[in-house]
């Protein structure tokens, strides 16, 4: 399974994960244990992040960086793209279906990938209709932080088979991982229990040797 591992030092509703944390060295970290991509949480005030973060952690590493915050202007995908990240978020639930098409648009246009999260099938749709080719589904509920493991299981097997769904949110044990995996995630996005972690390579490597299932064509 594919491990996209976040650096987090802190969110809303766990407050302080990692305040020391360094996000070069923990990058290197999540490499060294398998991790296939690395997310950089670069919002202050909620996450303890900053674009800082993505410059050095993409000095540390090979994999692909994804730049995590409320993109809503394409100026800041030019900001991304600038700081060397290879892709960025863009929440649907944040966005109008039109401006989730312009998002997506203008990071083609500067060969920056998206990763658009959604959480009920509404979202899923308009993500489909403007050309999304990576799918979080988000199992926390972004105004109560409360978090239902089922939402990724109930809508990983409506993303088309070619292009790539990932479960996001409440994924901290193997276990979980094995049951997004053969709900038909390509891929999970972890980051609070891998940031907290005295060995976080090893932390990822655990969740990273899950056997990927995949969905049907």
């Amino acid at each position: 399974m594919a491990v996209i591992a976040e650096v987090k030092r802190r969110s809303p509703s766990k407050g302080w994960i990692n305040a020391t944390l360094s996000a070069p060295d923990q990058a290197a970290a999540y490499e060294r244990g398998g991790a296939a991509a690395i997310s950089v949480l670069t919002e202050p005030k909620h996450f303890g992040g900053s674009v800082d973060d993505v410059l050095a952690v993409r000095t540390a590493v090979q994999i692909p960086v994804l730049k995590k915050d409320f993109h809503v202007d394409p100026v800041q995908l030019l900001e991304a793209k600038a700081i060397g990240a290879s892709a960025a978020l863009l929440i649907a639930r944040a966005l109008s279906p039109d401006d989730l098409r312009r998002m997506t648009d203008a990071a083609r246009e500067i060969d920056l990938e998206v990763l658009v999260e959604i959480r009920d099938e509404e979202e899923l749709g308009r993500a489909l209709d403007a050309g999304a080719r990576i799918i979080g589904i988000n199992n926390r509920n972004l105004e109560t932080l409360a978090i239902d493991a089922a939402t990724s299981e109930r809508l990983l097997g409506s993303i088309p088979a070619e292009l790539v769904g990932i479960a996001e949110s409440g994924v901290s044990a193997r276990s979980d991982v094995e049951r997004v995996a053969r709900a038909g995630a390509d891929a999970v996005l972890v980051g609070s229990v891998i940031s907290a972690a005295s060995d976080p390579a090893a932390s990822v490597r655990d969740l990273a040797t899950v056997v990927r299932v995949g969905r049907e064509r």
